[in-house]
């Protein structure tokens, strides 16, 4: 779990990053998940877009997610979801205390 202060700090990251991924009309697939997990121990935080033909509401959609891929939501702004989970191998984002 994460504290506000590092949300806040994930959350500058991540304003410069790109969405990598996109969840559409058939939800959240294991395919997905497992390139979800994948993408996280490469880059740590990743931006998801929410397309409008998702079938859940989309704090469904995000809890899913990060559930799935062992990961905390740092933000869900409009159609976009940021997640970040700490690398295993090679951890490159250090996080205020």
């Amino acid at each position: 779990m994460i504290t506000s202060k590092q949300r806040a700090y994930l959350r500058s990251i991540a304003q410069n990053l790109e969405p990598i991924f996109q969840v559409g009309k058939n939800g959240v697939n294991d395919n997905q998940v497992a390139q979800l997990i994948d993408a996280l121990e490469a880059r740590e935080i990743i931006k998801i877009t929410l397309l409008d033909s998702t079938p859940a509401d989309k704090h469904t959609i995000a809890d899913e997610i990060a559930k799935r891929t062992d990961s905390d939501v740092v933000q869900l702004i409009g159609k976009k979801l940021t997640i970040y989970r700490k690398s295993t191998k090679n951890p490159k984002i250090v996080l205020p205390k």
